[in-house]
């Protein structure tokens, strides 16, 4: 079974993705891409400086590694507050999310990752802290327990989900500012590289960014963790200049494709069509057949390949689309109602 973390273009954050706190925007005018979502968050900080007010809470959506971190950071940094980092796992008991509350000064930011696994408790807290700016605290027990409400400051909860289905709908409808970040264009992601190796000091032509962007998903995360591996070989393999040559030579070497398709997107692949006549299969099925957990490949590989157009959901199933064959290469043949392979 093959550990998702090892993978290349695995957009969930790895330890080596520490490197990349250098790269990131500071501000809303640096960042790349996402265009409607920038102008929307140009206008929420610009009426929140007018009225003099911290803005309102913002929850972000989206497929890992498109820049929700970095976001709620450029956003704290525009309103020039701090900004306190968490995540849901983390916070376990109510005690937990209070002591954060309470020390949080006016105006400050609460960026909450995977703000769909807070437990339910922890949301009951968290719901007077978001709309009162008030929390309510237990103290005793039995029949002299007694309520307390403590008066907070203003402050912003910024929330980060890649499965805005599990965010619940009271926890949502608290959020005042909604908006999914999509997959980046080819262009945004020539800019990203582009960018990132002129921070590092490394030496590429357009040519080689154009072919590690082209093969990074889509996604910045993966770009700059490409990017890296890519000097390395340019470094000790060419005269350290990204060409596109070299940016080829190297992705290949390290099995990432044209289309950043790695060995486990393209053994999925291969699966439904060859052990499966293209589909319909149930996930359970593709799962056992290549050894590898439901959860992997519903969360890790699914989403880009459907994104590509290789794969379809239905509900019988999994199916793979004449686009998936044409890209392994392989025969296709419709029978006028499944598209299955003959």
């Amino acid at each position: 079974m093959t550990d998702p973390s090892e993978r290349l273009v695995n957009p969930q954050p790895q330890p080596e993705d520490r490197l990349d706190q250098s790269l990131r925007p500071k501000s809303l005018a640096d960042l790349i891409g996402q265009d409607r979502v920038k102008e929307n968050l140009a206008i929420l900080i610009a009426a929140a400086r007018q009225r003099e007010e911290p803005l309102d809470h913002v929850l972000l959506y989206g497929p890992p590694g498109l820049g929700k971190t970095t976001i709620a950071h450029i956003l704290a940094n525009e309103m020039g507050v701090n900004i306190k980092i968490t995540a849901g796992p983390a916070i376990e008991r109510p005690g937990d999310l209070a002591a954060i509350l309470t020390n949080l000064r006016a105006g400050d930011v609460l960026f909450i990752d995977e703000v769909h696994r807070l437990g339910r408790a922890i949301e009951e807290v968290l719901y007077p802290a978001m709309e009162d700016f008030a929390l309510d605290i237990i103290i005793g027990k039995g029949p002299s327990a007694r309520s307390i409400r403590l008066k907070l400051p203003r402050f912003t909860v910024i929330g980060a989900t890649t499965r805005l289905a599990l965010v619940t709908a009271p926890l949502r409808a608290r959020f005042g500012a909604v908006y999914r970040l999509n997959f980046y264009d080819l262009p945004a992601m020539h800019e990203i590289v582009r960018r990132a190796a002129g921070v590092l000091g490394v030496e590429a032509e357009p040519e080689g960014v154009d072919e590690i962007a082209r093969r990074a998903r889509g996604t910045p995360r993966v770009a700059l963790r490409l990017l890296r591996r890519v000097r390395d070989y340019a470094e000790v393999r060419a005269d350290g200049t990204i060409t596109r040559p070299v940016a080829e030579e190297a992705l290949n070497l390290l099995d990432v494709d044209t289309l950043g398709l790695d060995e486990m997107d393209r053994r999925v692949l291969r699966t439904i069509i060859e052990k499966y006549n293209g589909g319909p299969v149930g996930l359970s099925t593709i799962a056992a057949s290549i050894s590898e957990e439901q959860d992997t490949i519903m969360d890790v590989v699914e989403p880009y390949l459907m994104q590509l157009g290789f794969l379809e959901r239905t509900p019988q199933g999994r199916v793979a689309t004449r686009r998936a064959y044409e890209h392994l290469n392989l025969p296709y043949q419709q029978d006028g109602q499944q598209g299955r392979l003959f």
